[in-house]
Formats: C-alpha cells, structure tokens, sequence
C-alpha cells in the first residue's frame, strides 16, 4: 500500500465524524431510555465467540456473512458477530434461565464479510429488542410497535410496513409432500414471484393440481388486511397449520389498528424473509425511496434449545447508523458556548455551573488560532460589570 494510501478504510466500513457522533450517541442514548420504559434489560454481547455458539439456528445467510477466524488458545474456529439476536437467545437460554417473560434489549457493531444491499455498510450499529417467554399475538405485537416507536425516534415521519407469516408456505409445502431439495427451488422461485418459473417446476415434479394452484395463488396474495379474507377462500383446502397462519394475521392486524394509530401495514402471504430462522409472523418497515427494508423482525421460536432452554421468541432489529443517515442529517441547534482562555476564578466558576447544567462550554487554549464559530459554538462567555454572560456569537 502506498504511504498516501494508509487513511484508506476497507470497502463497506465507515467511521463516524462530528457533529454525527454526537447525533448517533444522542440517539443511542434515547433509544435505550425508551427501551428501558418499556421493560427491555440492556446486554452487552461480546464482539467475537465460538462459532456455533455464534451461529446456532440462524440458517445459511449468516453463515456466508460471518468473519471466521481461528482461536490461538483453543484452536477452535470463531467468529465475529454478524447479528446479535443469537447472542441475545445464548443469554435468556443459558445465563437468565427464567421461566417468566424476559425483555432484553442491544446495541453494538456488528461485521459481515459482504454488504447486504447496493452501498450498505459493513459494520452496521444494530439496535434491537426482544421479547422471550411468550408465544401469543400480544408479544408479536408488543415488539412490532416497539419497531414502530424506534422509527419514530429516529425521526423517520413515513414509513410502510409489510407483514407475512413463514409458517403459510411452510404448511403448503408440508402438505404437498416436497423434500427439502423441492422445498429450497420453489422457495427461490417464490422469492421472485416467477409464475412461469413456478409451473415449469411444477411440471417437473408432477405436482398435484391442487397444490399447484395454491402455490400460484400465493405469490399473488399480497395488498391491504383484505388479502387476509381472500387468501382463507383460495387456500381453503390448506393444512390447519395455514388456516391459523392467517388467523393470526388477522389478529395482529385487528390490534395493530387498536394499538397504532395512523401505521400503514401490507400484507405479502409470500413473503418468507428470514424463512430459514423465522418460524411464524415476520414483519419489515419501509420508507419511501429505499429498496430495502429499515427494520425488520419476527418470530423465531425455540432457538434456545441448544443452550439448555426452548422458549417463544419475538424481536427485530435495525441498523442505527442508516436511520441516522437518512433521517438525522440536520445539525444540533445547540452547538456550544465558547469560553475564553483566562485563569479568573468567576468564570471558573461559571464554566463549573454550565456544565452542571448540560451546557456544552468549550475552553479556549493560550495563544490558539480560531475564535467561537471555529470551534464549533454559536455563543460565548464576555465578561460584562464584573460578571460572565452568555451571548450569541
């Protein structure tokens, strides 16, 4: 690498400069105040752990954006995490071991060897809540409007939800017999919502028309909660596990209207993000002018078990960084108060109470360059009849 060369950072990673630091750790700190209002206990997952600790039934997708790296110590592989909602199943399941709703909630960098959309970060900051110890709708929904609180914190005054359960096509595929081979095609196939490609598989498999025509259907089953009714008269000759799919569904979207006023949710019957890791609702928020998704979570269930302890699990997760990015851009109104460089006891004194107040007070150095406005302030301290006042720059 060339001398000139060594400031650059790798594709996809980033730092964070002022005044957006300040933003970012303003936000983190609200974030974790709101969560804390709502029963979630903060944990601190470390950065880098086993690896099959790190990946325990998170499925493929994880996998191939995890660092590995060997411990010098053990020689067993390891990884740097990828996503921390694993971590925080290891905890309820192994440390916690409670037998009653756990609330816990995280923020902190996470690494993927690949970006997951065009220009995405690398290292995204995740914030996260989740919710164990509870298989109804009202945690499915309790964490779905903590989503909704997050966006509105971060400023974001427009956004669409998408709503979808996995356990619909998981049902399907149950009752029309497809082996796990047949079960990942269709799934991509599903994923592009390529009739042509569907019934040529179909034709290839024999596939009873009966199920053929549902699998169809469901690929077009996406809109407004009226696609609820419609998907129960397509899919009526469907498993039980399907019916109460939509079932519950509707339950949530009969709450969301009680619960949330003015969101937006649409509805995507074939919708199967996190197919792999989810097992029942699963949901995204959306914001005009971004092609994927800002938030997104859902109900993966029994993940635990490995760590000693299967229990319901709800949650989402977002990447705090692009919230801010995208919504935080504007600058603080308050900047600071610049003091100048003199050892007077009455403005020591005055810079003291200031800052016990939350002021931000810059102290001028002996003989520096630059004046307030430099130094990022928009007032400064003038000593005026023997006393230290304020005043705009």
């Amino acid at each position: 690498m060339k001398e000139l060369d060594r400031w650059l950072l790798p594709e996809g990673i980033e730092e964070v400069l002022p005044p957006q630091a300040r933003q970012l750790e303003a936000l983190r700190r609200s974030l974790l105040d709101l969560y804390d209002r709502w029963g979630y206990e903060l944990v601190m997952p470390p950065l880098i752990e086993y690896l099959e600790s790190l990946l325990t039934g998170t499925g493929h997708d994880l996998d191939l954006k995890t660092f590995k790296l060997t411990d010098q110590l053990t020689g067993r592989l390891m990884g740097v995490r990828a996503d921390m909602t694993p971590q925080a199943a290891r905890i309820d399941a192994h440390h916690l071991k409670s037998n009653t709703p756990t609330r816990l909630c995280y923020m902190g960098t996470v690494l993927h060897t690949r970006p997951s959309g065009f220009a995405a970060s690398r290292s995204p900051l995740q914030v996260g809540a989740e919710l164990y110890g509870h298989a109804g709708v009202e945690s499915d929904i309790e964490i779905f409007a903590l989503m909704v609180e997050t966006l509105r914190l971060c400023g974001v005054e427009q956004s669409f939800f998408d709503l979808g359960h996995v356990g619909i096509y998981r049902g399907l595929v149950k009752q029309a017999g497809l082996d796990n081979t047949q079960e990942d095609e269709l799934f991509d196939v599903l994923q592009r919502k390529s009739p042509p490609d569907m019934r040529e598989l179909f034709a290839k498999w024999s596939l009873d028309k009966k199920f053929t025509d549902m699998f169809l259907r469901l690929s077009d089953l996406n809109g407004d909660v009226g696609v609820l009714a419609e998907a129960k008269k397509l899919l009526k000759g469907s498993d039980k596990s399907v019916l109460d799919a939509l079932d519950y569904l509707q339950r949530m979207a009969d709450m969301i209207v009680q619960r949330l006023d003015g969101v937006v949710v649409h509805f995507d019957l074939a919708e199967l993000r996190g197919y792999n890791y989810h097992t029942g609702a699963v949901f995204a928020a959306f914001v005009p002018g971004q092609g994927s998704a800002v938030a997104q979570g859902g109900r993966y269930d029994d993940i635990g078990r490995v760590f000693g302890q299967a229990r319901p699990a709800t949650g989402f997760s977002t990447d705090l960084k692009s919230l801010l990015s995208l919504f935080r851009a504007q600058a603080d109104t308050v900047l600071g108060i610049f003091a100048p460089a003199q050892q007077d006891q009455a403005l020591i004194r005055v810079i003291a109470e200031l800052r016990q107040q939350g002021e931000r007070v810059v102290c001028a150095l002996p003989g520096q360059q630059g004046g307030a406005r430099d130094m990022g302030c928009n007032r400064q301290l003038i000593s005026k009849n023997r006393q230290w006042l304020v005043e705009p720059v």
